[in-house]
């Protein structure tokens, strides 16, 4: 077994019910463990002019490979109706495997630790909310990473606020 993580994002079709359904599904997944999850953020939009995401990052132990593993991620966003019209546009899903243990891939496929990751507050914040020890491969330690970005943009929700986004 081994430990990775997972960003999910959404700003479509009712998003903190999308990510909170897909948190329930990675749960489901075969040979892996859903073994925590941070809290949900809303944060805006990079790229074209769109509503702002709802994000949270989730850490499953698992035995699947790293291609596998996207497969699945894959088929998940697709159930949840994804279609990738635009870069960086609008989505009902959108996963992004972050960290597969401590490897590094870079494949035609898969970029493994997330090349981007390191500019994104929606990825840090909430991955140093369940994991602040980590150090990730070829960029640093996580704790100073979270100091250096900006933390503008992004807020945590709390769990017992009822407004829909």
């Amino acid at each position: 077994m081994l430990n990775c993580y997972i960003g999910l994002g959404s700003n479509l079709e009712e998003p903190r019910q999308q990510v909170s359904r897909a948190i329930s599904e990675l749960a489901t997944f075969r040979s892996s463990a859903l073994i925590r999850v941070s809290s949900l953020y809303h944060s805006k939009a990079i790229g074209p002019k769109q509503a702002d995401y709802i994000n949270a990052v989730a850490e499953l132990e698992t035995t699947q490979s790293a291609s596998e593993l996207l497969v699945k991620m894959q088929e998940l966003e697709s159930a949840h109706g994804r279609v990738r019209l635009q870069h960086w546009g609008p989505r009902t899903l959108d996963l992004d495997l972050l960290l597969y243990g401590h490897e590094q891939i870079n494949n035609k496929q898969l970029t493994v630790p997330h090349p981007e990751m390191i500019n994104r507050n929606f990825v840090l914040i909430p991955l140093y909310e369940i994991a602040a020890e980590l150090t990730i491969p070829g960029m640093g330690k996580l704790a100073d990473l979270v100091a250096q970005i900006d933390h503008g943009g992004i807020e945590i929700i709390d769990p017992n606020e009822c407004r829909d986004e």
